[in-house]
């Protein structure tokens, strides 16, 4: 049994457990076809590539089409093919066979804990100040114009040269990001609809990989929420405390005594 899937995000919506609101991500996750088995004997490795979306026959290069001719199936139209494929590795050999179809149900159920892994919204080139969060330079005496600008970027002739990895302005975004400890918060039998706890990266209808970190169930979340709300409210009552067997006057600085009978 494998324990990552793919997907298409969706909107951003909420629910609500126990009365706590919660902001989940909708995610189609599959169903996702095998499209072939990797072996160790001729890979040298175990790993299930799977088919995820369709595309037409017209898209689709005559290579390919071979490829994944074997992976023909009821639920594949005979005009389309799979528009995404990725591999899952697995440790022995998996139990499926080219041709199957895996559902979001097969394996994940509310309350389990996922990571999310997709390709992050692209922002163009952006300054210093954007993308590595570089406070500029003063506004004032005289550098009116160095307000967002990176300042200096090296030394001098020794080394001669700039740092591989100096941080400048340059393309932001587009870059694969991977956020851990998100839930499952309901899931669509029908649709193959997950709702997911929090944000994921990437676009609305971006692709993204499902994988299941462990088991576990929404009393979880539950208390995470409600700890949570604890901790951001523990300091007034705790200040409370501190203050209540205290005098009125106690805290407050207290005055030098005058001297009335002055020494000359």
């Amino acid at each position: 049994m494998i324990n990552t899937i793919l997907g298409s995000k969706g909107i951003n919506s909420q629910t609500f457990i126990e009365g706590f609101r919660i902001p989940v991500t909708k995610v189609i996750a599959g169903p996702c076809v095998v499209t072939q088995i990797k072996k160790t004997d001729k890979d040298g490795y175990w790993a299930v590539q799977l088919g995820f979306s369709t595309k037409r026959s017209k898209n689709t290069s005559k290579p390919l089409q071979g490829h994944l001719k074997k992976s023909k199936n009821e639920e594949l139209k005979t005009n389309s093919f799979p528009r995404y494929l990725r591999e899952v590795r697995t440790d022995k050999e998996p139990e499926y066979k080219v041709g199957d179809t895996i559902n979001a149900s097969d394996i994940f159920h509310p309350g389990d804990i996922v990571s999310v892994m997709g390709i992050s919204k692209g922002k163009g080139f952006a300054g210093v100040v954007k993308r590595h969060g570089f406070h500029g330079g003063p506004r004032t005496h005289g550098q009116s114009d160095r307000e967002r600008a990176p300042g200096s970027i090296g030394q001098t002739t020794t080394p001669g040269r700039v740092y591989r990895g100096k941080k400048m302005a340059g393309r932001m975004g587009g870059e694969q990001v991977t956020v851990e400890n998100l839930h499952i918060i309901a899931i669509n039998v029908d649709t193959n609809e997950l709702e997911i706890s929090g944000q994921i990266p990437g676009t609305v209808g971006s692709l993204v990989t499902i994988n299941k970190i462990k088991s576990g169930s929404l009393k979880e979340l539950e208390h995470e929420v409600v700890a949570q709300m604890v901790e951001g409210e523990g300091e007034a009552p705790a200040s409370a405390e501190a203050t209540a067997g205290k005098p009125a006057d106690q805290g407050k600085p207290t005055e030098a005594p005058v001297d009335q009978g002055g020494a000359k």
